[in-house]
């Protein structure tokens, strides 16, 4: 029989503003006491799951200052895609060489201890891909492949990266390549880019862009139907390392409190849900989900 749902009383104002304690031991208990008062848990995840591979995110307490590539900016015009296809080439001598972290491997284990019904991730980094997620949605998609806005063919990135070195030898062997400042876009801070060379679709002529979905880019319909029905599936919500400040993400906070489902959220630094979540807490991912690991082995 299934436990019933339990749904606390918020943590007050301390769990919900930005600079207050980390979470106490009673509330990171009482978030885990609620987690397994269900039978299965949607995870959400964001930025913050990957900082510790060392992909930077946009709104963390010690995020750098990054201004995101907006979809029209770059359908638009020409040297605005010379200008992403120079930085996106050298950010990927390290985003492509990322490993997952101990929260991805702690989150794809609860996964298969059935603790974990699925992932929705913001991210587009691959990495839950990579630590053994199964059930997973890359919501905004994936960075290691290119589609052409033409005729819809996907290449890698991988071999579109080889095809950027053939066009440019000079930046190819630049022995700063790989010491550039990555951004949170999987991107970095490259300041001569005007005489790039990058190609488009050798099929079609159409556009090559990144399989990801840029700010002012919809998501696809289809994805997001596939979100809904994995919360709608679960028993509880659990956000982790977002902050929520898009409505791509937080729709599915809405879902879960519309049907009375609990929603934890674990992030530092406060979020655009915090006063929907039943418990909030000011805590970093992997402390929280090896706490959870623990918690689910014990119980």
């Amino acid at each position: 029989m299934k436990p019933p749902i339990v749904r606390l009383p918020k943590m007050g104002p301390a769990a919900h503003n930005p600079g207050v304690l980390p979470a106490t031991p009673e509330q990171i208990r009482a978030a885990l006491d609620l987690i397994d008062a269900t039978e299965t848990v949607a995870v959400l995840t964001g930025a913050g799951m990957s900082t510790d591979s060392g992909i930077p995110d946009y709104r963390g307490p010690d995020s750098p200052q990054a201004t995101p590539m907006l979809y029209d900016e770059f359908v638009t015009s020409v040297e605005n895609r010379r200008r992403y296809w120079a930085r996106a080439f050298r950010g990927w001598s390290r985003m492509g060489k990322a490993h997952p972290n101990a929260a991805h491997d702690v989150l794809a284990r609860l996964e298969t201890h059935g603790r974990v019904r699925g992932v929705i991730t913001q991210n587009v980094d691959g990495l839950h891909e990579a630590a053994g997620s199964g059930n997973l949605v890359a919501l905004h998609g994936r960075i290691a492949d290119v589609v052409c806005l033409g005729c819809a063919a996907v290449t890698s990135r991988e071999a579109f990266q080889h095809e950027l070195a053939r066009l440019n030898p000079e930046t190819a062997d630049d022995p700063e390549a790989g010491h550039a400042e990555l951004r949170p876009d999987g991107d970095a801070v490259v300041s001569d880019w005007q005489g790039f060379v990058f190609p488009d679709c050798p099929t079609c002529g159409g556009i090559l862009k990144p399989d990801v979905v840029f700010f002012g880019e919809s998501v696809p319909k289809q994805r997001v139907e596939q979100c809904f029905s994995l919360v709608d599936d679960s028993d509880a919500l659990l956000v982790l390392g977002s902050s929520l400040t898009v409505m791509s993400g937080l729709r599915f906070v809405h879902r879960a409190v519309k049907a009375a489902k609990p929603v934890v959220i674990v992030n530092r630094g406060a979020t655009r849900g915090d006063e929907l979540a039943t418990i909030k807490l000011e805590l970093g991912v992997a402390d929280f989900l090896a706490a959870m690991e623990a918690h689910t082995r014990v119980g």
